[in-house]
């Protein structure tokens, strides 16, 4: 198997066939024509860099959907989470006990490579962690809270996923400073 049909098995495999070939068919020589396909539908990057603008990003998607939702604690984008081997956010629970008290916190951590990278995939991530706190497992109502909060849910999770099959295919991260030369290097 080519390493991008693999590519496209790992991450689309969920998807139908004709889907998958349409994609593996963008990747075809150095993946450009996916890179404009997805730079045409998601131009810009998004303005949240630092970890204050992220806890503020994600403190208003959570008023405004899930105001009763236990709070927050912490939230920060994480250098050691890698997004297209592990997880691309996280959403934690911890208790302690504090003498007779019993503390949780929560926090959720965000992939660092979504530092840079379109506002609706850092809304889809967070939307996805937000729902955590409220339905544990990856369920039908889990999903239903996911498209409450972001109606357009499932095609941002996989125009996501197709941009990391894109971005483990061609070595670049869209959106960062330097890709659009290095892209533009390739026409």
């Amino acid at each position: 198997m080519d390493p991008a049909r693999a590519l496209v098995a790992r991450y689309l495999g969920a998807y139908s066939a004709p889907l998958q070939a349409q994609i593996h068919g963008l990747l075809s020589g150095d993946g450009a024509d996916l890179a404009a396909l997805l730079l045409r539908k998601f131009p810009s990057g998004h303005a949240v860099r630092s970890d204050t603008a992220l806890y503020d990003y994600v403190g208003a998607l959570k008023a405004r959907h899930l105001r009763s939702a236990p709070p927050l604690h912490k939230v920060a984008f994480d250098n050691s989470m890698h997004a297209v081997r592990n997880a691309l956010g996280l959403q934690i629970s911890t208790s302690r006990v504090q003498g007779r008290k019993l503390s949780a916190r929560r926090e959720i951590r965000i992939a660092s490579v979504f530092r840079h990278g379109p506002e609706e995939f850092l809304r889809m991530i967070v939307v996805h962690e937000l729902a955590h706190l409220r339905e544990r497992n990856h369920d039908k109502a889990f999903y239903q809270l996911c498209q409450h909060m972001e109606p357009n849910y499932h095609q941002l999770e996989f125009d996501l996923r197709v941009y990391l099959t894109y971005s483990e295919f061609a070595g670049i991260r869209l959106w960062m400073p330097d890709a659009i030369n290095r892209i533009a290097a390739y026409a």
